[in-house]
């Protein structure tokens, strides 16, 4: 994040505080994608990111007036976001439902097209939705801590100085959880981990990197 997006941002949040709710409206176009994806890859439903995305950008308006003008609006934001995912997951463990939805995938959620001869062989796909499932479990395993500073960092291309304004802790601090959060991970995933033909494919969410 830049300078200027830090000033547009305390620019557009005093605005609000003065009684121009259009501001709001700059605000949410310009955060309402990385906090939709952070929220997403949080509690794996779209319905439950964008509801809980909208009441973080609602709780912002209801208690802009006892917020700071120089409040960090970006830490403020995510810092509220991840308390409502983490209720909310929290909510979904004590009442489990069956979902009807696809299988989900790292794309765009849609079922794969085995009609073209260049798409892998559905045991292919198979397995690769396998390890998908698999590293997606062991990150919604990890402590709240571990799994918000994991997700910011690779899902929002956040830095660490940033990353340590959202959860309030040091760099060092941001270093350590991300640390500890890799290290988790390949100890839940160590079966996918020593078999090469289990591995999950490589990527930004991948443990290790």
């Amino acid at each position: 994040m830049s300078t200027s997006d830090t000033a547009t941002d305390g620019d557009n949040f005093q605005q609000l505080q003065q009684g121009n709710d259009q501001a709001l409206d700059r605000i949410i176009t310009r955060w309402r994608s990385p906090l939709h994806k952070f929220a997403y890859q949080y509690v794996r439903n779209p319905t439950d990111a964008q509801d809980l995305v909208a009441e973080t950008f609602t709780r912002l308006y209801l208690q802009r007036h006892r917020m700071r003008a120089d409040t960090n609006l970006s830490a403020w934001l995510f810092t509220a976001l991840s308390n409502l995912c983490c209720n909310r997951h929290r909510w979904k463990k004590r009442h489990p439902t069956i979902s009807l939805t696809s299988t989900e995938t790292e794309g765009d959620g849609q079922m794969p097209d085995f009609s073209s001869s260049a798409e892998p062989a559905p045991n292919q796909v198979l397995e690769s939705d396998e390890a998908l499932r698999a590293l997606h479990e062991a990150i919604e395993n990890l402590p709240h801590d571990l799994k918000t500073t994991l997700l910011l960092h690779h899902f929002n291309t956040l830095s660490y100085k940033e990353i340590a304004h959202i959860l309030n802790c040091s760099v060092r601090g941001v270093e350590t959880r991300l640390y500890r959060a890799k290290g988790k991970l390949r100890l839940l995933l160590a079966d996918y981990l020593n078999d090469g033909t289990r591995t999950p494919a490589p990527g930004p969410n991948q443990p290790g990197n």
